[in-house]
């Protein structure tokens, strides 16, 4: 099978649980689904031989239809702050989370095939420091073949809102960051 087009959906949902589920049960005709700021907490207990109240399972919002590429956390304050939904009818196309090319809680790099070629999926939260742009502005990543750039990069630029009077170098950044992809 090959895909001809992608529907994407991209949306920040500053860590609303209920956003999430509205999003995955209403938008079924989607076919990827891209968070950022995703609710990261204790879903349920599961069962312990150490805990007879059980562990916490740590995660975000599952659903049946859709499968969850999310980075594993290291610590407590390290959870993501980036996440994607793939359709379970897209699972022939071996949707992969990248972290052997980039690893960082705030980027999700996601690599499928269609047509026996590789192709990449990059959706980004960078906060109100821009932390994530300084990080993929010094660090040298070759990605051919990306198909998507985008996330909440908390830049407001009179470049794209010609009601914002200033200009920002963030921006530049990350037009420089685009183009290097």
């Amino acid at each position: 099978m090959i895909i001809k087009n992608l529907k994407i959906f991209s949306q920040n949902v500053r860590k609303n649980s209920l956003i999430i589920n509205t999003i995955l049960e209403s938008l079924t005709h989607f076919d990827i689904i891209l968070i950022q700021e995703p609710p990261w907490s204790e879903i349920r207990k599961i069962p312990s031989t150490s805990n007879c109240k059980g562990d916490p399972l740590i995660g975000s919002v599952h659903h049946p239809n859709w499968i969850l590429i999310a980075r594993t956390p290291s610590c407590d304050k390290d959870s993501p702050r980036v996440i994607s939904y793939i359709n379970i009818w897209l699972l022939s196309f071996h949707f992969l989370l990248r972290n052997d090319i980039i690893n960082h809680r705030d980027i999700n790099l996601i690599s499928f095939f269609n047509n026996n070629i590789c192709y990449y999926i990059l959706n980004i939260y960078s906060d109100s420091s821009h932390t994530t742009l300084k990080y993929l502005k010094d660090t040298e990543v070759n990605i051919d073949n990306m198909v998507l750039i985008t996330g909440d990069f908390n830049i407001r630029d009179s470049l794209w809102d010609h009601f914002f009077p200033f200009h920002s170098s963030s921006s530049d950044d990350l037009v420089i960051i685009a183009d290097s992809f």
